[in-house]
């Protein structure tokens, strides 16, 4: 056994293994070296043949020494044990051949790279030479490290597709779902105890009152006390030495030995830990952990997912909302599309922003810089000032911008700062609200930053400051003077003042209004700015809102003969466009817009394009001398290959632009200001240029699928696709022989798969989308 946290924990509990008929051995890690590197720890005990390598939070019953035949069969230096499972996100992807060779592994993968739900067990065959590819006393995975180098070298991996039980038990519902899983009979597992009716297993010892309603598959532990009217139902797990009280309710609880649970207690689905004691007509809800030796008092209630953290005492009536420890609490899903969002004061309270900002400032070093702003609607400013205390708190200077734009946010974080956290409303839900995070470049955060900041919450271990150590606070000055000054110097204005355009436009009545002024007065253009004042009762707006804006700002530059009219959304990010004779140009037409004259007026470089954009573009850019590089869906891949040197344009379809001379996000107001100069020097109106672009005919549908069948339906549409071109950029996109494409890409955040078909008409297009829906549909039931 290979161990290094807790290692004494681990070897007091086992020993040397004669209680369990076996003879153990451990190797001891000084700092942890990964799950190669731990095994290469073992090397001195593992040199003379073959050897099984298997996870320790790992149930199954796999047949090993089937797995070990395959192995010899082969002839392999390495074989992965796999098996497919319904959500492969938290696992390594793994493809084989016919003949069982590996050839391909991805890691813990997002929806969109999914393209099989085979996924790796972390339960290896190898041979001794294996150790000769990699160094002792260097932290080394095997997935990552090893596997790929000897893939490289053309080593022979192979993949064994195990039938039967396993499951990662690493997280809590996991392990509350391997009890039922047992209870269930779905894994074969020794139940020590005897069946007394079909389901109800009892230990040796234990002492069930005939009054007692017993509602199986259940387990009670040896020398238990079940008290008449006691009702225990479905998936319970009672250890030993516990005692139950009359009309107490137990339904899918785990609980380990020596527990009291008072008369009239109340548990659902939840884990209490050895040794507490639950008083009389205590509450613990569905997902609630509570640790070893605590007492929970009379009357209260513990609310779902909260943990109470061992030697705790809840007192008698209190209401555990948060956990007891730095009085926090888990989430199951922490970021979304747009940061962690969630309705105000409900789901997003002062409270959670104060702990999502301490998790933020544990994962910067003290001493750091944290811009901090806001859009113009109330709950955003209060919710700030929660995030400014805790930032301070956890040793964390911060520049606070107060009400700004997105764009400007974002180039102000990049100005010096570790990150930023930007609190918007959600766009088109107004009483919702974003808490956004940046890096040090003012982008998104990245995945990894999200998976870190995600542990930190989760784990509840928030960093303090000493009270020398609390952080500054300042205000900067001349923040829209900056902005402006730096978007002027970087993005071309050549011929603009000697154009004569006259643009109207729309603020939105939100803080997009703020940096207007002093940009088309530095400009020079003729303009006419409308709905510029900030309103707080409506810091967002909806899609017929939007659609009625858009509308009113047609007229108004038809009647006022301007070049053409732009309408900013709330905070500034994005931009939709009229043209000259008052028509919306929608806004993937809009893309195709902007790239055509960007492109004409550069002659090279690439554009950055997600996958679902119309295939237009590339005729588009191909025309004028420039290529395509598609991205995934997600907003933090534009911003990558927008950061790139050759990369002189990119966009999203939804009014979201990048202009790369400037800055590599959305920014609608540099989306401007390139839109007019590009306009200025070419002579051309929208409509023309918009009337040389051909038609797209790009369709779209979104079918719920369960969470269960995700990754099966990722490899039945992948093996729907035969001998068709695949491109697993995001999803998987397959192209028809005569050029038709269909995009299938699961949502990484609700049970819905969502399609994208494009053809040379709409009736070819809808038809290509109803028989991939249709694959779709099949693997889902």
């Amino acid at each position: 056994m290979t161990v290094q946290f807790l290692a004494s924990l681990v070897k007091n509990y086992f020993g040397d293994g004669e209680e369990l008929g076996m003879e153990l051995t451990y190797a001891n890690e000084e700092k942890p070296l990964g799950t190669a590197g731990s095994v290469k720890n073992a090397e001195e005990a593992l040199k003379d043949d073959a050897f099984l390598v298997i996870s320790g939070d790992a149930l199954t019953d796999f047949d090993l020494t089937d797995l070990i035949r395959f192995h010899k069969e082969k002839g392999a230096l390495v074989t992965v044990c796999l098996t497919r499972v319904p959500n492969p996100l938290e696992f390594g992807i793994t493809i084989v051949d016919e003949a069982g060779k590996v050839e391909r592994f991805l890691e813990k993968p997002t929806w969109g790279q999914v393209f099989s739900d085979t996924v790796n067990t972390g339960i290896y065959v190898m041979e001794p030479e294996v150790f000769d590819y990699f160094e002792p006393d260097v932290p080394v995975d095997w997935s990552g490290d090893v596997f790929p180098q000897l893939m490289k070298e053309g080593k022979p991996i192979y993949g064994y597709i195990a039938e039967g039980y396993w499951e990662d038990v690493g997280t809590h519902e996991s392990y509350v779902k391997a009890q039922a899983d047992v209870l269930e009979g779905k894994v074969d597992v020794e139940i020590d105890g005897f069946e007394i009716s079909p389901g109800v297993w009892v230990a040796e010892g234990a002492d069930v009152h005939p009054d007692a309603e017993l509602r199986g598959p259940l387990y009670i532990g040896d020398y238990a006390k079940i008290e008449a009217d006691a009702e225990i139902r479905e998936h319970t797990v009672v250890g030993s030495n516990v005692v139950v009280k009359s009309g107490a309710f137990l339904h899918r609880a785990v609980v380990h030995d020596n527990v009291y649970i008072g008369q009239q207690s109340n548990l659902r689905g939840c884990v209490i830990g050895k040794n507490t004691d639950i008083m009389r007509a205590a509450r613990i809800e569905d997902g609630a952990v509570i640790g070893d030796e605590c007492l929970i008092g009379e009357e209260s209630i513990v609310q779902g997912n909260v943990r109470v953290y061992p030697f705790k005492t809840i007192e008698a009536g209190a209401f555990v909302n948060t956990s007891v420890i730095w009085e926090s609490r888990g989430q199951a899903h922490l970021f979304g599309a747009r940061g962690v969002s969630g309705i105000l004061n409900v789901e997003i309270t002062p409270e959670l922003a104060v702990r999502l900002a301490g998790a933020y400032a544990t994962t910067l070093k003290k001493g750091s810089t944290v811009t901090t702003a806001r859009d113009h609607s109330r709950g955003a400013r209060a919710l700030k000032r929660a995030v400014i205390s805790a930032l301070q708190a956890s040793a964390i200077d911060v520049r606070d911008l107060e009400n700004v734009p997105l764009p400007v946010a974002r180039q102000q974080t990049a100005r010096g700062s570790a990150g930023g956290i930007m609190i918007r409303t959600t766009p088109g839900v107004p009483d919702s609200v974003d808490i956004m995070f940046f890096d040090e470049r003012g982008a998104d955060l990245s995945q990894a930053g999200q998976r870190k900041l995600d542990r930190v919450f989760a784990r509840q271990e928030y960093r303090r400051a000493f009270p020398g150590e609390i952080g500054d606070l300042i205000f900067p000055a001349s923040v829209f003077d900056s902005y402006t000054g730096s978007l002027l110097r970087a993005v071309d204005i050549t011929g603009i003042s000697e154009s004569g355009l006259k643009v109207v436009v729309d603020a939105s009545n939100g803080s997009a209004g703020l940096v207007l002024p002093s940009l088309l007065g530095r400009l020079g253009v003729d303009s006419l700015t409308i709905n510029p004042g900030l309103d707080e009762s409506r810091p967002t707006e909806t899609a017929d809102a939007r659609r009625s804006g858009l509308v009113r700002l047609g007229e108004i530059v038809a009647s006022a003969r301007a070049a053409f009219g732009v309408r900013f959304d709330p905070v500034g990010e994005r931009l939709s466009l009229v043209d000259e004779r008052g028509r919306i140009i929608e806004d993937d037409r809009a893309l195709l817009v902007m790239l055509d004259l960007v492109a004409a007026e550069r002659r090279t470089g690439r554009v950055a394009l997600p996958v679902t954009t119309t295939r237009i573009a590339e005729q588009v850019a191909a025309y004028h001398g420039t290529q395509v590089e598609w991205t995934t869906t997600s907003p933090d891949d534009l911003t990558r290959v927008g950061r790139e040197d050759a990369t002189i344009f990119g966009g999203d379809g939804r009014g979201g632009f990048l202009i790369p001379e400037f800055s590599s996000v959305f920014d609608g107001a540099a989306a401007f200001v390139r839109l007019i100069g590009l306009v200025a020097r070419t002579q051309l109106t929208l409509s023309q240029i918009d009337a040389r672009i051909p038609r797209a005919h790009v369709q779209r549908r979104d079918l719920a699928t369960p969470w269960a069948v995700k990754g099966l339906v990722m490899r039945h549409v992948v093996e729907a696709a035969g001998d068709r071109d695949v491109d697993t950029t995001d999803g998987v996109r397959v192209v028809e022989p005569d050029g038709r494409w269909v995009l299938v890409l699961p949502d990484p955040a609700e049970a819905v798969t969502h399609l994208w078909a494009e053809g040379p008409d709409d009736a070819s297009a809808l038809q290509l989308l109803d028989e991939w829906s249709a694959v779709v549909d099949s693997a889902g039931r």
